[in-house]
């Protein structure tokens, strides 16, 4: 999971940009990057590892001039948290053009072997980020004209979109013509627009979520449709084109339980909404499964998980407490990049209030269980703290298979649920009981909020693949290239690359 932003603006969009992508810093917190056009459209670019406040400096904000820009936060799904795989990315020809990405591919090594043999395009990096970068070159050089008209865009656009296959949400800028934004067949990822008029002209905005549209004054638009691009010249004229063909919209319903912000709107659903609901029916299922249980009390796993329980208790009729503080200091543990760091993280994250632990039954709950590490952490802590009974409840279903749509699930054997029933992710995790969402109470939750969508990307609990080219193989090859261990591999190869380098 990454966040993107990109604006077109009559003014410098260097802070605006910054601002957003602080509202999207839950998105990803391993790398930030930022580049503009400037009067002499020439690429004023800053990226490095690290938060958004650490990565941009003032200097480095002053030299980001220019009135239209995109930015990206990291989250690596495939490659290493290396600084040479941070985004944006850029390539030269044809024009000048820049890219970020939300998502990931699936079959990017494919596409690397036919840029080398039909393009003679070289990709530098193990990001498929670089590698949708240069297709989109590729497509857009095919065009053989010196300035692009929407419809050589959209041409591209197509031709891109019958090339690859995964997710993504993308924004890209072209020297000299305009930034566009368009979304995979399946809408997997989240793309909305917005705009905001300024001295009688107006400006767009493309984000991943639409509360970094709220943060500088631009107001929601709609969502970027499955397979449509939308085309804004830097002049601010805009134009929009359904470039796929039979799109349908299957968007990913992890980022309802987990990713977004509550007070993000994605395709037409409220978050903290479709998180109330979820709230509701599983307190309901609680009501009917569990009638014979003695709970005292209701505390969440802070903090995607308040809105769910606050509702969950108030459907048993049982009080609702804070029972953790969080450091707010501490990044979100599942998208960091190592298991060593995640075991850390939770204990320098959460700390237990005793008095609302001490000789108590507690209802636990949280968004979903992923590898168990931070559930089996949590519960030691509520022991500790004095608990008499710990019962958990997961807002989402068992998560039992990898993801390939940009979430850091890459290896069945890392999933606690894998292979196992409930009562053994019970015992693994130290629980006297265990209840987990069914999938149909999780879809409705969010259809509730929005009917129109009929149908979500559910992978990590089907093994069903929504672009239907995921092979057994496939899955085991990234398990290869993408566990903890690998990525241990990788990481020092980067940082030894990197001194090297240096020197």
């Amino acid at each position: 999971m990454c966040g993107i932003v990109g604006i077109v603006s009559q003014s410098p969009v260097n802070q605006s940009i910054y601002d957003a992508l602080t509202l999207l810093q839950h998105r990803g917190q391993d790398a930030a990057g930022i580049v503009t056009v400037d009067d002499e459209n020439r690429f004023r670019l800053r990226k490095a590892n690290g938060l958004v406040s650490d990565v941009f400096q003032q200097v480095h904000m002053l030299r980001l001039q220019g009135n239209a820009g995109i930015g990206h936060v990291r989250y690596p799904t495939a490659g290493s948290s290396s600084v040479s795989e941070a985004q944006p990315f850029y390539v030269n020809s044809p024009y000048g053009l820049t890219l970020v990405h939300n998502g990931n591919l699936t079959n990017s090594d494919e596409l690397k072997e036919k840029l080398f043999n039909r393009a003679r395009r070289h990709v530098n990096t193990n990001s498929d980020s670089e590698v949708l970068l240069n297709i989109l070159a590729y497509h857009l050089d095919q065009t053989h004209t010196q300035h692009l008209s929407p419809q050589d865009i959209f041409g591209a656009i197509k031709q891109t979109h019958a090339d690859i296959r995964g997710a993504y949400a993308c924004v890209a800028m072209i020297i000299g013509h305009g930034m566009v934004a368009f979304r995979d067949p399946h809408g997997i990822r989240p793309l909305v627009l917005g705009k905001r008029e300024d001295n009688g002209k107006t400006e767009y905005m493309f984000a991943s979520e639409s509360i970094a549209l709220d943060v500088v004054g631009f107001e929601l638009v709609r969502n970027i449709q499955p397979g449509e691009a939308v085309y804004v010249t830097f002049d601010g004229e805009i134009y929009a084109e359904q470039c796929a063909v039979n799109p349908q919209l299957t968007p990913c319903i992890f980022e309802y339980v987990y990713f977004a912000r509550p007070d993000s709107y994605i395709d037409g659903v409220s978050v903290y909404a479709a998180r109330v609901h979820m709230g509701e029916r599983l307190g309901e299922k609680i009501a009917r499964e569990w009638a014979d249980l003695d709970i005292d009390v209701v505390i969440p796993v802070p903090e995607t998980s308040n809105d769910i329980a606050l509702r969950i208790a108030h459907t048993l009729g049982k009080p609702y407490r804070q029972g953790f503080v969080k450091n707010r200091y501490v990044g979100r543990t599942f998208i960091m990049p190592g298991q060593t760091q995640r075991v850390s993280a939770v204990r320098r994250k959460l700390n237990t209030i005793s008095s609302e632990f001490k000789g108590k039954n507690v209802l636990l709950v949280d968004d979903s269980i992923v590898r168990g590490t931070t559930s089996e952490q949590i519960v030691d802590m509520a022991r500790a703290a004095g608990a008499n009974k710990i019962y958990f409840a997961s807002a989402a279903p068992e998560i039992r298979y990898p993801n390939v749509y940009g979430i850091d699930m890459p290896t069945k054997h890392e999933l606690i649920a894998y292979g196992r029933n409930v009562d053994e992710i019970a015992r693994l995790i130290g629980v006297d009981k265990l209840i987990f969402q069914d999938l149909q109470a999780l879809t409705e939750s969010v259809q509730q909020e929005n009917p129109a969508i009929k149908a979500f990307d559910c992978s990590v609990f089907t093994g069903e693949y929504v672009t239907g080219d995921i092979t057994a193989e496939y899955l085991d090859n990234i398990a290869g290239l993408r566990n903890d261990g690998a990525k241990k591999k990788r990481e020092k190869d980067a940082t030894n690359l990197e001194i090297h380098n240096e020197r």
